[in-house]
């Protein structure tokens, strides 16, 4: 499949003055963005997709809280283990869903951070937390930056924000698409970055009295879309994130359906990724979520398509958002990794614990250290 481009550019610079090239901007029209007309893979999805989703029998198949305790078992966040980046390499840690502690070259960062027990705008209304955050924000080490994918409830929770802002106040830099600092500065937020696709911002970060270190943070496409209340529908962008340190690379797809220009277009632009982080879960049925979620074939496609050395499957085994069994997703990423080495492709695509820590792309001891289920 061919995308064109559109005629309407940005130019952007990478720390490669090779790779300096044109790229399609974010598409904001009569107030909305929506994702370009080219991308034939993008439905909006509407009231008749909920409805239909609603009648769609589930197979999520939840057992007993000993069961789960057996087959999603939680750690208990080690507050050693995370209270620093890493020498060398780039040190994951998994909280449920898209939530992560990301620590490399001297650097705090966490994704989309919801450590409430639902995500929604109630209680009632929201989607239950079935396995719970395995610390809470108060637990949390020294974050120096945090990164928004886009504004849905299981994404963007106001409670973790505001409890964030307490702890680190004008400390802790959130990076969020354009259209949602106003949201941020509602809550409280002072240190708020608003960007739009291929935008960039390059940040000084402080980690002591007297260093710092360079990172850039890119926000770079998605194929998905937003929304938190019925009249704001798209009137905030969604996206992914390459974070650039001077040592290593990490990739946070956040939440997307799959679209291959984008993302080899990104693999191209900024890989090899020395990380990345790829949703694998609420896939089914498929009819009515490609559009906006990917299946674990096409995270494993994902991986390739953006040159990534390691990958942490996210966006499942929190929350049931799709009407796969609960277990589906790292099941069916153990299915695709195998086809795809039949085919002749060693990928490293794995899967944490709630509340796991791993050392990857480290130089010093090698590609790997901890736990995690290789898949």
């Amino acid at each position: 499949m061919k995308i064109e481009k559109s005629s309407t550019k940005v130019r952007f610079g990478t720390l490669d003055p090779r790779k300096v090239e044109d790229v399609t901007k974010s598409v904001l029209e009569h107030g909305r963005y929506r994702n370009p007309r080219s991308w034939d893979t993008w439905r909006q999805p509407s009231f008749i997709t909920a409805i239909k989703l609603m009648f769609t029998r589930s197979q999520n198949g939840l057992p007993s809280k000993q069961e789960l305790e057996r087959t999603l078992p939680m750690n208990v966040t080690n507050g050693t283990v995370i209270g620093s980046p890493p020498d060398s390499g780039i040190k994951v840690t998994w909280f449920g869903h898209a939530s992560l502690l990301v620590q490399f070259d001297g650097v705090s960062i966490l994704t989309d951070p919801i450590f409430s027990s639902f995500c929604g705008p109630a209680s009632l209304v929201g989607y239950k937390r079935y396995r719970p955050a395995p610390c809470t924000v108060e637990e949390l080490p020294k974050v120096h930056a945090v990164v928004i994918s886009h504004s849905h409830f299981d994404h963007l929770d106001l409670p973790t924000v505001k409890q964030l802002n307490r702890k680190f106040k004008s400390d802790l830099r959130w990076f969020v698409p354009s259209g949602m600092k106003s949201w941020f500065t509602r809550a409280g937020v002072e240190d708020v970055v608003e960007l739009i696709w291929w935008e960039d911002t390059c940040n000084y970060i402080q980690l002591g009295r007297d260093t710092s270190t360079r990172v850039r943070f890119f926000f770079t496409p998605a194929q998905h879309w937003s929304m938190r209340n019925g009249i704001d529908t798209n009137k905030s962008l969604w996206g992914s994130w390459s974070i650039l340190g001077p040592n290593n690379r990490f990739f946070f797809a956040g939440d997307t359906g799959y679209c291959s220009n984008v993302f080899k277009e990104i693999g191209q632009k900024f890989g090899p990724f020395d990380v990345a982080a790829i949703p694998i879960g609420a896939y089914k049925p498929k009819a009515l979520l490609s559009p906006q979620h990917v299946d674990p074939s096409e995270a494993v496609q994902i991986h390739s398509d953006i040159q990534a050395r390691h990958s942490v499957g996210i966006h499942w085994g929190t929350f049931e958002l799709g009407k796969e069994h609960y277990l589906a997703p790292r099941e069916d990423l153990k299915k695709a990794l195998e086809k795809a080495r039949l085919d002749g492709h060693n990928i490293d695509f794995f899967t944490l614990q709630h509340g796991e820590t791993m050392l990857l792309a480290d130089k010093k001891t090698g590609n790997r250290e901890g736990g995690g289920e290789s898949n």
